[in-house]
Parts: C-alpha cells; sequence; structure tokens
C-alpha cells in the first residue's frame, strides 16, 4: 500500500486508478507489489501488442541508449530514417510519407491539421461514439459529450453522423469539408466494427467532393484486428492513417502516414520536440521487426477467433452481445461494467471497459492459448456468479 499511498498523495486527481500498484511486467503477466500475478488484457490501452518487456525491444533500447538518446528532426538520422523505412514498408498502400510524434492523440491532431492546411477547408465529419483523443482538436471529433462539454467551446466547423449511415455521411460532406476521420473498429465507443461497404463508399464521397479521408488506426494498428492494420480487412486506402500505442513496444510513440492527396506541406507547419527521437525509433524498428517475425497479426487472427467463439458460448443472462475483430474483443453486458471489472481483477485478470456496459479484452498477442482460456474461465466465472453486485 506504501506506492499507492504515495502517488495518491502527488496524483492530478486525472485519472480513476484501481486499488492496486503494478510493479513489474513480462509478455502478457503483470504483477502487484504484493507479488500476486494478473493476466493483462489492459496491456497499456493495447499498447504492449508484442508482450510487456518484449526482450527484443529491451534490447533495441538498451543499445541505443548507449549511442544516441535524441535527436531533432532539424538533423538527419540513421535509426529514424530505417524505422520511417519500415513503418512505411508495412503501411498500406499509398502512405509513402511519415510525420512522427509521440502519442495517438498528437498523430490524429497532426493529420486534422495536414488535412485543413491541404485541402484550404476547415470542415471535420466524425462518428458518434467515435473516439480519438483528449488534446483540443482530437477531442473535437471525439463523440461522448463527457470528455468534450467541460472544455466547450472546441475548435469549429466540426461535425458528428451517426457511423454505418451512409446518407448522414453524403449530407456532412460538402464543399467546406477538409477531412472524415472514422475508425474501423470503434474501441472506446464499444468495439463496434465498421462495415466494409460503408467505408469505402465514404472514401469515395471524400475524393469526389475533395475532402480527405483520415483513419484512426491508433487502437486497431499493428496486427491487433488480425490483420497489420484493419482498413485491410476491407481494402479501405486512406488519404491519412494516424498510428501510435504498439507501435515501438511499449515507448512512446506515434506517426501519421500520409498519402499523395496530402499537399502543401513546408517546413514550420507542424513540429515536435520529441518525435522521431533515435530511442523510440529503435524501439520501433524492434517491435515492427518482431511482429513480422512471429506474425503477430496473424497469431492475433487466429486467438481472437478462438475466444469470440468461446466466449459466444457462455450461458449468462448478464451478456448482450460479444462482437470483436482479432484480439480486440468486446462484450457487451445488459448493465454497467464496473463492478464485473473489479470481480475479473480479483479473479486475476485485468480488463477496460468501452462505455458504460462493455468489458473490453486487449490482451498483448503473444498471450498463450493456456493464458487465453484462463481469461475466458475467469470472464465465465464472473458472468455467471450471483455475488457481483453494483
Amino acid at each position: 500500500m506504501q506506492t499507492i499511498e504515495l502517488e495518491q498523495r502527488y496524483t492530478s486527481g486525472c485519472y480513476s486508478k484501481r486499488d492496486v500498484a503494478i510493479v513489474r511486467a513480462q509478455g502478457a503477466r503483470i504483477w502487484d507489489e504484493d507479488g500476486k500475478a494478473y493476466i493483462d488484457c489492459v496491456a497499456g490501452h493495447g499498447v504492449a501488442i508484442v508482450g510487456h518487456c518484449n526482450p527484443a525491444v529491451v534490447a533495441a533500447i538498451t543499445e541505443q541508449a548507449q549511442r544516441c538518446i535524441t535527436c531533432p528532426e532539424i538533423f538527419y538520422n540513421d535509426v529514424r530514417a530505417r524505422f520511417m523505412e519500415k513503418l512505411v514498408a508495412v503501411a498500406p498502400e499509398g502512405l509513402q510519407r511519415v510525420m512522427l510524434v509521440n502519442s495517438g492523440t498528437e498523430a490524429v491532431e497532426g493529420a486534422l491539421k495536414l488535412a485543413r492546411l491541404s485541402t484550404g477547408r476547415s470542415g471535420l465529419v466524425a462518428a458518434q461514439r467515435g473516439f480519438h483523443g483528449r488534446t483540443m482538436g482530437a477531442l473535437s471529433t471525439t463523440w461522448e459529450a463527457q470528455y468534450r462539454e467541460p472544455f466547450a467551446p472546441l475548435i469549429p466547423d466540426v461535425t458528428h453522423v451517426p457511423y454505418g449511415k451512409l446518407e448522414a455521411m453524403a449530407q456532412a460532406i460538402g464543399d467546406s469539408t477538409a477531412a472524415v476521420i472514422l475508425e474501423v473498429v470503434q474501441g472506446e465507443g464499444g468495439v463496434n466494427i465498421g462495415d466494409g461497404d460503408y467505408l469505402r463508399a465514404v472514401r469515395t464521397l471524400c475524393h469526389e467532393r475533395g475532402a480527405l479521408l483520415i483513419v484512426d488506426e491508433v487502437q486497431t494498428g499493428f496486427g491487433r484486428t488480425g490483420r497489420m492494420f484493419a482498413c485491410e480487412h476491407h481494402g479501405l486506402l486512406p488519404d491519412l492513417m494516424a498510428v501510435a500505442k504498439g507501435i515501438a513496444g511499449g515507448v512512446p510513440m506515434g506517426a501519421v502516414l500520409l498519402g499523395e492527396r496530402v499537399q502543401h506541406i513546408t517546413p514550420g507547419v507542424h513540429g515536435t520536440t520529441f518525435g522521431g527521437n533515435p530511442l523510440a525509433c529503435a524501439a520501433g524498428i524492434a517491435a515492427i521487426d518482431y511482429m513480422l517475425e512471429h506474425d503477430l497479426p496473424g497469431e492475433s487472427r487466429r486467438k481472437g477467433a478462438w475466444l469470440l467463439e468461446r466466449l459466444r458460448t457462455l450461458d449468462s443472462r448478464l451478456v448482450r452481445d460479444v462482437r470483436g475483430l482479432g484480439l480486440m474483443i468486446g462484450i457487451e453486458l445488459r448493465t454497467r461494467v464496473t463492478p464485473y471489472l473489479k470481480a475479473l481483477m480479483q479473479q486475476g485478470v485485468m480488463a477496460l471497459p468501452a462505455g458504460r456496459t462493455v468489458i473490453r479484452l486487449l490482451p498483448p498477442l503473444v498471450i498463450s492459448d493456456e493464458e487465453l482460456e484462463m481469461v475466458a474461465g475467469a470472464v465465465e466465472r464472473v458472468l455467471t456468479a450471483e455475488a457481483v453486485h453494483a
């Protein structure tokens, strides 16, 4: 309890914290300061795709830290150049340029800026139940009122439309629209899986009307959904793509990938002190190499299909729906999820909410089949127990 008391004394209060102090992590397991182990289906909000303390990432960070930690983008850097090359090589077709930042919300922020700059327009269209970050621009495109309203007024000319409704999207995209921003799978909004026909039709509308399509792959990228990027499930080619989370094996990093329709970029239109630093780039090279060498997208596809089938057999009056893509799983309940997340923690499994009624599972893609069975068993026990109360 010493750690909890110390942190509680100084913390800002911005975070709702669970009554546990995590001090060690390896693979798909984390340990608290009392030595209790948990299977981690939070994974740093989806960050630990290659597993906690992945040996390849640790070795790359260690070596790079002894050579060069920081190098701003006013200079060229060997590690940064190699990382950009590797990132473009695994990216969807047509995304040939990279702007490196530090996080997902910064990637979205950068994409929104570049869209306005490129088109000379100000309008932005986003989806209801979408989540794109908490900085002012990204927050403006995020749907949930509890995130946005305390900080209003936000940036102007942002319209939200129902996700999956093409007619509403067609009405929203006009002569002043700079970009549409969408998630292929809405994570925070409830693990809502987009329809390929709808997503491709939105891209067509954008191109017909002079707008850009931004795909937010911050949570879905790097194998999470069973492909390297979720848009690849549908042959969807964005003009800008925001990525982060699993990009560098747990080291903070994000990126905006740019297609040929993004124009008018000149020095000074955007910048960052830490973006593209050699330490993060070295971690990113190691993480992507590991994903490819161990076919983590394929592992995610196989393991996710098994877990979905297993969870859909649950005989629980609490469960309304089970949905997911790869190892991005949502269990929608008929009630609020908070007490069930606490009960799962008691069972040795850490999980996330996705809205008020969805349990979200985002384990490292290296999680073993045995560990997945343990997760499924814990979920079954918790959702069929009579003793869990709000």
